[in-house]
């Protein structure tokens, strides 16, 4: 690489990392002036019309929705969803901040199972004010996962995809980057029914698949990842995205450009790559506990084991809501399908997975997934041999429930203790290695801010 070119990368990623800790500087700086009993009723320096559009309130429509800015990238959940939050208001701008953090101890039985105590988490900060003819949002995301998974990885049965120490994971899922979104956004609304947006994202999420399973209310007390993931989702921390938008009434369609290329190891930096992925996606709210997506893409050399393989992807799904009295119920279907392009290796998963809060502090979920697995399964953390080909080799079935319950330690943090198990249908293919019926337990504390008294 040229010293002119190294300069410039440099530059780059100051110029980046800079406006990273500004978005947080601000977010932060305007929580710290926030009043003791600010909630979901009453943020200082808010009208009644500025509170029925600001992030966190049930939107009124999609377009509302979309301009609420509170799910990763570009994606949408049904409107009534509820999206637990710290916001104020600071002179011009819109506030927010939330985040969710589990510390896990995972146990799991099977010769491949292994036990391990980590956390994964994410917290988000998010600014917003109007710009001209439309209204501008700056978000950061990120996540302290490299440094509280140890090992480059977390026990996670059956799961596949990107490496750990230059070998494929195995039986383990890897860490989130610590910068897992640096975005603006910029909406304009045309007319009353009529939205045009703009994505910019040196680290975001293109418009492939609903919203990614750490964000989905669905999946919000579930500490650890869909074995679907990277049939489904994995391209939610993606380099250099773009995406633009054209949203009437309750159809919206979109397209990206993005850098193909999974993110590396080291998890602390921002990886940057020419633009040679696209993506295109349409979502539909027919109601206001309704959304639906379809999308479709192209990913160029997405792993680093197989660099010249590109994918392409195909997903669709269906995610609902229902506001119950002291609680909601949220619930995603999803079908993702990859496959290497020019190649006949075709991979499917279906998820469903549903969530029920009660009385107000209760949670219980469930998670039900159909994966196929590929034969670099059967070789777990070795080395792929020489002219080595990737192929299907059976579904997996994964099964499970959890429960928690929310207490107060800290004023507008909700905490909870919970625990999760999870079966196994194994293929018979892979029952001499794992055993028939192979089980997982975690036990963990959530963490999770949210504003005034309604959780």
């Amino acid at each position: 690489m040229s010293l002119i070119k190294r300069k410039s990368m440099k530059g780059k990623s100051l110029a980046l990392w800079a406006l990273l800790f500004a978005v947080f500087a601000v977010t932060l700086s305007g929580f710290a002036q926030q009043s003791k009993d600010a909630g979901t009723q009453s943020v200082p320096g808010l009208t009644a019309a500025e509170m029925a559009n600001m992030p966190g309130m049930e939107p009124q429509s999609f377009l509302d929705e979309i301009l609420d800015h509170d799910t990763s990238g570009t994606s949408a959940q049904p409107n009534s969803t509820p999206v637990p939050m710290l916001m104020t208001k600071k002179a011009a701008w819109t506030l927010m901040f939330h985040a969710n953090v589990f510390v896990n101890d995972e146990q799991q039985s099977s010769p491949r199972g292994a036990d391990k105590f980590f956390s994964t988490n994410w917290l988000m900060g998010m600014a917003q004010r109007k710009a001209g003819p439309g209204t501008l949002t700056v978000r950061t995301m990120l996540s302290l996962e490299p440094a509280t998974i140890t090992g480059r990885q977390y026990p996670l049965l059956f799961q596949q995809g990107e490496t750990a120490f230059g070998k494929p994971i195995a039986d383990g899922q890897h860490p989130h980057n610590f910068i897992m979104e640096l975005g603006a956004l910029y909406d304009i609304k045309l007319a009353s029914h009529t939205l045009l947006s703009f994505y910019f994202a040196p680290v975001g999420d293109p418009a492939i698949g609903p919203t990614a399973y750490p964000h989905r209310a669905s999946a919000a007390e579930n500490p650890v990842a869909t074995l679907g993931h990277h049939q489904e989702d994995s391209t939610h921390v993606a380099d250099d995205v773009v995406t633009a938008g054209l949203t009437y009434r309750i159809a919206r369609i979109e397209a990206s450009g993005f850098h193909g290329r999974e993110p590396d190891e080291f998890r602390w930096d921002i990886d940057e790559g020419r633009i040679d992925s696209w993506s295109m996606r349409l979502t539909v709210q027919p109601g206001k506990n309704w959304s639906a997506q379809a999308s479709y893409a192209r990913i160029h050399s997405p792993e680093a084991l197989y660099p010249g393989e590109d994918q392409q992807r195909i997903t669709a799904s269906v995610m609902y809501n229902r506001t119950l009295r002291n609680g909601n119920w949220a619930s995603t279907l999803l079908w993702g399908r990859t496959s290497s392009i020019g190649e006949d290796s075709v991979f499917n998963s279906y998820l469903l997975e549903s969530t029920l809060r009660f009385a107000a502090r209760n949670y219980a979920w469930t998670r039900i997934e159909n994966a196929q697995r590929s034969n670099e399964l059967i070789l777990g953390e070795n080395p792929l041999p020489p002219n080595f080909q990737e192929r299907p080799i059976g579904a997996v079935q994964a099964y499970t429930f959890g429960y928690d319950r929310d207490f107060d330690i800290v004023p507008r943090l909700a905490s909870a203790i919970g625990a999760q198990v999870t079966t196994y249908g194994v293929p018979g293919v892979l029952q001499p290695i794992y055993g028939a019926h192979p089980v997982g337990v975690a036990m963990f504390l959530r963490l999770r801010p949210y504003s005034g008294e309604e959780r």
